[in-house]
């Protein structure tokens, strides 16, 4: 099985810069990440019936200021946000899918 790993973490501007053990670089602009909050709280989580409501989230423009950034397990990254926002945890796996994105 192949895991993916950080080499390198740092915030650049307005940028999450990562570095994977196998050589790839990601950079993703902050408000896309805040925007991409796994969180149950901004995407929604199912209900009995397995449909999905999106909550509404009113992002400030201090939003996506990166406040910290901490890592969990060695799966992922739960980042915390100037708006006190920081139930998210974003899986290495998952980071390196939004880094694809056009």
């Amino acid at each position: 099985m192949n895991t993916l790993q950080l080499e390198n973490i740092a915030v650049i501007m307005e940028q999450l810069c990562l570095t994977f053990a196998d050589g790839h670089e990601a950079y993703l602009p902050l408000p896309m990440l805040r925007r991409a909050c796994p969180c149950a709280a901004c995407q929604g989580e199912p209900d009995a019936l397995g449909r999905v409501v999106r909550p509404q989230v009113d992002l400030t423009e201090n939003s996506s200021l990166l406040r910290r950034i901490e890592p969990v397990g060695g799966y992922g990254l739960q980042l915390f946000w100037h708006d006190g926002h920081s139930t998210g945890i974003y899986s290495l796996a998952y980071l390196r899918q939004l880094s694809a994105l056009p």
